[in-house]
């Protein structure tokens, strides 16, 4: 994933740059990069690795290595960014969110008649926002210049471009995937993908740009260079998972969309009869836990945190690149509480199963400190789709997520001509595949929220969500 933020003012900004960026940490464990403008030294750019400690420490020296009254900063979990670029639309700084499928074809397109080439790095990868800026530079302005990357690019990309007269230029993806937000005070503008991040400095909220929606900043207005032109499919895991609980996305807040969620689950193991007998509800850290207040409300079970992530110190458990180690830092981050644990029967809430590595990990915790039962339910319905559109659940092949390694143990290659069956818990299939879940993570019952019910819960229409990581659906 990743995040972006960027402010245009009329005096320094790098203090409100710096901290606008960090509150999207949540979004990226990668690397972590500024640029600036000032009227003297012109446009600056600093990238730092941010795998082994956060943003705001890699950064703290940056008020004496740059100035500037307008600048960007990016976080990502990709490639080093921002860049900086110089073309035939002049030198500017560009930072990119989201993912291009289709790299291989626009680079041999690109090289085939311009003569020129990219910086390649190991095994002949080149950054993405690189492409992104040579697509760009295609056209004689960066309107036509966006446009046109975004019509080629198969993907999402999100952008935000500073110039090296200190104007900003913020495009939404043509779909509106991920958000991209304006805000406004007297004396400058900001672009974020996290509207409270420029909020928390002054600034008050103006809108969200639409689907394929272009913008120019200044310090003293918004200028609409495209307006928005695409359909828009929100993806519907800004909610679930990835968003941040204060976030509000087309209208909607994160917090109370999860409440919403947990207790229409509720409602429906009610409905059901599933799960009657349990003594405590409980979130899994952190993600998962409003969905299990919501959970609790409603079915007036008793709201308990049965055990603890200790994050002082300990880093974010999907930071270390070798699954083992992620894997041991989650099991060492869990502390029980052992007055609530033991002899009670639990029901956690996650915010979603994807691959399952350290679920059966935190189960047999939970049994250890002496569980009666552990009932899991899923904040999302079973993810049968790799996500081609950001970078959310990617993987080498769908093959990686639990649901179809499932499915193929119950029935082979001819499993995967029903995977609507699968996913629907009402049916046969859908029965066997949460049986086989449940037996094979030592869960008492396992039951996951429907296409329907988080579509309820977020309040849009289907038509503008993206639940392409569910059903397939484009």
């Amino acid at each position: 994933m990743g995040g972006f933020f960027g402010i245009a003012s009329r005096s320094s900004c790098m203090e409100e740059v710096f901290y606008g960026t960090d509150y999207h940490s949540h979004l990226g464990t990668k690397r972590g990069g500024l640029a600036a403008y000032d009227s003297e030294i012109g446009l600056q750019r600093v990238i730092h690795k941010i795998e082994n400690a956060p943003f705001r420490t890699k950064f703290a020296t940056i008020f004496s290595e740059m100035r500037g009254t307008s600048a960007i900063g990016c976080i990502s979990d990709t490639d080093p960014q921002p860049l900086l670029v110089r073309s035939n639309l002049g030198t500017y700084a560009i930072c990119m969110i989201g993912v291009i499928n289709n790299t291989e074809e626009l680079i041999k397109q690109y090289l085939s008649f311009s003569g020129g080439h990219f910086d390649a790095m190991t095994g002949g990868r080149i950054n993405s926002t690189e492409l992104l800026a040579a697509l760009i530079d295609q056209k004689s302005s960066f309107t036509d210049g966006i446009r046109f990357a975004q019509r080629e690019i198969v993907g999402t990309a999100n952008i935000l471009i500073l110039r090296e007269d200190g104007r900003i230029i913020a495009a939404r993806d043509r779909y509106g995937r991920l958000p991209v937000q304006i805000g406004r005070r007297e004396d400058a503008y900001a672009a974020s993908f996290e509207s409270f991040a420029y909020q928390k400095l002054g600034f008050e909220n103006v809108r969200e740009l639409g689907p394929g929606e272009i913008v120019e900043l200044t310090p003293d207005k918004e200028t609409v260079l495209s307006k928005p032109c695409g359909t828009k499919r929100v993806c519907s895991f800004l909610w679930s998972y990835y968003g941040y609980p204060t976030s509000t996305y087309e209208g909607v807040n994160v917090e109370t969309m999860r409440y919403r969620n947990g207790a229409i689950m509720a409602e429906n193991d009610k409905a059901a009869g599933n799960a009657e007998n349990i003594d405590y509800v409980g979130g899994v850290p952190d993600s998962g836990t409003p969905h299990a207040i919501g959970y609790a409300n409603r079915s007036g079970k008793h709201f308990a945190r049965a055990f603890i992530k200790y994050t002082p110190t300990w880093t974010r458990s999907f930071m270390p690149e070798n699954q083992t180690d992620r894997n041991r830092i989650a099991k060492m981050k869990q502390i029980p509480v052992t007055e609530l644990i033991h002899g009670n029967n639990l029901l956690f809430v996650d915010d979603s199963i994807v691959r399952g590595t350290q679920l059966k990990e935190t189960v047999d915790f939970l049994y250890e400190n002496g569980a009666a039962s552990v009932h899991m339910r899923s904040a999302c319905p079973p993810i049968m789709y790799g996500c081609k559109f950001l970078n959310f659940s990617r993987s080498t092949g769908d093959m990686d997520l639990l649901a179809r390694r499932v499915i193929m143990e119950l029935e082979g290659e001819e499993g995967m001509q029903h995977i609507d069956e699968y996913a629907d818990g009402a049916t046969e299939r859908g029965k066997n595949l949460r049986r086989a879940i449940a037996e094979k993570f030592n869960f008492a019952s396992l039951e996951f929220q429907s296409i329907e019910g988080v579509v309820k819960a977020i309040g849009l229409n289907e038509c503008e969500l993206c639940t392409y990581c569910w059903n397939g659906k484009e």
